[in-house]
């Protein structure tokens, strides 16, 4: 009897090691490379007439750092032509996104019912364009696209946490698969965040869905994008020792602050970067 009960409070205690730590506080540090294919870059290097194509403006390798306090994270992201820090408020589920580009400054904010009907919308056009393209165009019913995980069985370290290797692989419309590889750490979580870096610069609009099915946290990420380009993110520190002051998320007041519609105009009507 002593035997069992020995066995069951060491599972018990083995489950209970076994779990993330919950972090609440954090400063993480993330590089972000989206790779364009060589002979774009080859004509990109031939020069443009010093002009810059908006689309490419993510190119290349930017560094981004983000500010976690409990309800509260903040994400700035600098490169040679784009600056953009992003406000999100987990308790009053708002973001607000500052960017500023070649000089010019603006400042946009979006609620999460919003940013949902943005998706709901750009995946209706995707929809539409394909039941167009097809053969017999009988239009699809629309659902949510279906995500899973598998384990690739490798393990490694990164930025000093212990990381498996995994394949987020995700169904949409008409049964297209895409996969994204993953590296997470399960020792360490971050409430309110499932990995950083990426299009996190343009208030998650772009981010990657399925993410935060991962028991712990995402240290690396690689995906397939438009336009045949690549894009590689990874943690490179974290930062949860130190104390975040309260005003690292005060917004600036001395910028108009419009909403995400804004945006939406500027981008195209997508509501993010077409990458």
């Amino acid at each position: 009897m002593k035997f069992y009960l020995f066995g069951f409070f060491l599972l018990g205690a083995t489950s209970v090691i076994s779990q993330p730590k919950l972090v609440t506080q954090a400063i993480v540090t993330t590089i972000t490379n989206v790779i364009a294919p060589e002979e774009e870059d080859a004509q990109n290097n031939a020069g443009a007439g010093g002009r810059m194509n908006f689309a490419n403006m993510m190119d290349g390798e930017t560094k981004s750092t983000t500010w976690l306090k409990n309800d509260m994270v903040k994400t700035l992201l600098k490169s040679d032509v784009i600056k953009s820090t992003v406000y999100r408020n987990n308790a009053t589920k708002l973001t607000t996104t500052l960017l500023e580009i070649m000089g010019t400054k603006q400042a946009f904010y979006i609620s999460d019912s919003e940013q949902t009907e943005l998706r709901k919308k750009a995946d209706s056009v995707m929809q539409s364009r394909r039941n167009t393209d097809s053969v017999s165009a009988v239009p699809t019913p629309r659902s949510e696209p279906l995500t899973e995980i598998a384990d690739a069985g490798e393990t490694k370290k990164i930025a000093g946490y212990n990381c498996k290797k995994a394949y987020l692989i995700t169904t949409r419309l008409l049964g297209l698969k895409d996969s994204v590889t993953v590296w997470y750490s399960p020792e360490i979580k971050l409430q309110n965040i499932s990995s950083t870096g990426g299009l996190s610069a343009f208030g998650n609009m772009g981010s990657v869905s399925g993410l935060e099915k991962f028991e712990g946290f995402v240290m690396r990420y690689e995906m397939s994008m438009r336009r045949n380009r690549r894009m590689e993110v990874e943690v490179t520190k974290i930062e949860t020792g130190k104390e975040v002051a309260d005003k690292e998320f005060e917004i600036p007041k001395d910028i108009e602050i419009k909403p995400m519609r804004e945006m939406q105009r500027m981008f195209g009507g997508a509501g993010m970067p077409r990458n």
